[in-house]
């Protein structure tokens, strides 16, 4: 579909759809990448009310769309809306990457797990999944696609806390036994042998409190991931990296997760290097 429309003089586009969308880095990011690779496309945000989100995606591809991406809150919705959904956006219960087939069916993705892996795996090359438990903070939607990654990676344990115990216990009830829930106040505790820690939440991002956890168990072997990226260096991170442990920011899994996405659309496999950090980071 897409090099049909390249080749009949067609522009392609894409974008973002979300409410709020006005935050999100993705335009910069995939801005920068039609820039680098000459690509005849256009990247936008389209910040989307729930009631109306059924009848723009319908519309999009009448407009030229070749696909979107998707953020919050309609990362769930989208998937009642798919022609075809993935396994892995099926198992996460959402999807972040739509894409408009050939056959005219609405193709629904989750890249989330995927970029989380290609991040972890980039900054932290040693990491050894089955070495050891993880350690997860929250248990959200990105908490679940994070869980499904490391599932799929191999390791053998996974600990999870979250604010509301409840939330996690649907998760350890999803996703088996190797999910151990622990509660929000025994968070520090978790972390004892725990060769990857991650936080999935919130807490640290710019304009919202400090994630507070004791890390005295925390080993110096640990691989510590935060998934915030602003700041790009949380309190967690430094804390960790003071330490003694490998830690890995957010911004690289922002910038992996949205490459497939960008292949599928324009045709081109982009590269998740320190040039597209710098033209996120200056967004």
């Amino acid at each position: 579909m897409i090099g049909v429309r390249m080749a009949t003089g067609v522009i392609p586009l894409a974008g973002v759809i979300g409410a709020p969308v006005g935050h999100s880095r993705s335009p910069a990011l995939h801005g920068h990448w039609l820039r680098r690779y000459g690509v005849a496309g256009h990247y936008v945000p389209l910040e989307v009310a729930q009631a109306d989100l059924a009848e723009v995606i319908r519309l999009l591809p009448r407009m030229g769309f070749v696909g979107c991406n998707v953020t919050i809150p309609h990362k769930e919705t989208v998937l009642k809306l798919a022609d075809v959904v993935t396994d892995r956006a099926s198992l996460i219960g959402a999807a972040n990457t739509l894409i408009y087939r050939s056959d005219g069916k609405l193709h629904a993705d989750n890249t989330d797990g995927s970029g989380f892996l290609a991040n972890l795996r980039q900054e932290a090359p040693h990491w050894h999944p089955p070495a050891g438990p993880a350690a997860v903070l929250g248990a959200g939607g990105a908490a679940r696609a994070v869980v499904t990654a490391l599932l799929e990676a191999g390791v053998p344990e996974i600990r999870i806390a979250n604010r509301t115990r409840a939330r996690a216990e649907a998760l350890r009830a999803e996703f088996g036994a190797r999910l151990l829930v622990n509660d929000w106040t025994e968070a520090g505790a978790m972390l004892h042998e725990a060769m990857t820690v991650v936080n999935t939440t919130a807490l640290g991002m710019q304009g919202k409190p400090e994630l507070r956890i004791p890390l005295d168990a925390l080993s110096p072997q640990a691989v510590v991931s935060d998934l915030v990226y602003s700041p790009l260096r949380t309190g967690l991170l430094e804390d960790a990296a003071a330490r003694g442990c490998t830690t890995v920011d957010g911004l690289g899994m922002l910038l992996h997760q949205a490459a497939p996405g960008f292949e599928r659309w324009f045709g081109v496999r982009p590269e998740v290097d320190a040039e597209a950090r710098a033209a996120v980071l200056a967004a």
